[in-house]
């Protein structure tokens, strides 16, 4: 099976369209951290490769941009449920209205201090 020249994956222009996307998101980057946070914050406007830069701090910090559902944590996907999902939730809808007051009451206290 023989394949034409116009038939072939062109993998060689992955580079080129991965470099204008990082080229095309550090200018959004930039013109959105230039037109909200400066007015906002009062903090100082940035440049294109300080973008850039943001762009692959954030990368390193939370992962990867956009893979898999979510980050591409199987948590957050639904996979690997526990069966009856999370231990307090059971125990949350067990509680009397008297005891959610209360606990409501004591999570109020815990988090004045």
């Amino acid at each position: 099976m023989n394949r034409s020249r116009n038939d072939r994956p062109r993998f060689w222009l992955f580079p080129f369209f991965a470099a204008a996307a990082a080229l095309a998101l550090g200018a959004i980057v930039k013109w959105l951290w230039n037109a909200i946070l400066p007015p906002l914050l009062g903090v100082s406007l940035i440049s294109f490769w300080q973008a850039v830069g943001l762009l692959v701090l954030c990368r390193i910090l939370f992962g990867n941009f956009g893979r898999g559902s979510m980050g591409g944590n199987a948590r957050w996907r639904g996979e690997n449920k526990m069966p009856g999902g999370p231990p307090w939730r059971e125990k949350w809808t067990n509680l009397t209205d008297e005891e959610r007051a209360k606990l409501k009451e004591e999570w109020r206290k815990r988090c004045q201090r």
